[in-house]
């Protein structure tokens, strides 16, 4: 595994701790945030891009927003194209209310991983 895959790993398992702890303590807007940096991180690794939206799902399922659960269905197929395709906006969220073709910037701390994600 090269260093940058490790990278992007370690960082998933920590935005993904995060996030179930914000999801436990019922605050909807981190978990979120931390599932969007998942996203962005994610993109360029098809397994893990893939499920960053399956997450995405079962957390709009679980919180019955029935606006994000139809984009995320919408997004799982669109994810699995635009890996095979190299088609990723870099540094989109994966939200229902963005444009799934659309890049957008990042913070600064997730700059080193869009670097690359067309």
């Amino acid at each position: 595994m090269n260093a940058d895959r490790m990278e992007r790993i370690a960082f998933l398992a920590r935005e993904y701790e995060a996030f179930r702890r914000a999801a436990h303590r019922k605050d909807t807007v981190a978990a979120w945030r931390h599932l969007e940096r998942v996203h962005i991180v994610a993109q360029p690794l098809p397994f893990e891009h893939v499920r960053a939206h399956a997450i995405m799902l079962r957390h709009a399922l679980f919180l019955k927003d029935m606006r994000e659960v139809g984009g995320q269905m919408l997004r799982l197929g669109l994810a699995v194209i635009g890996n095979l395709f190299g088609r990723l906006p870099a540094g989109n969220t994966g939200r229902a209310r963005t444009s799934a073709f659309a890049p957008m910037a990042v913070s600064s701390d997730l700059e080193k991983f869009v670097q690359g994600v067309e």
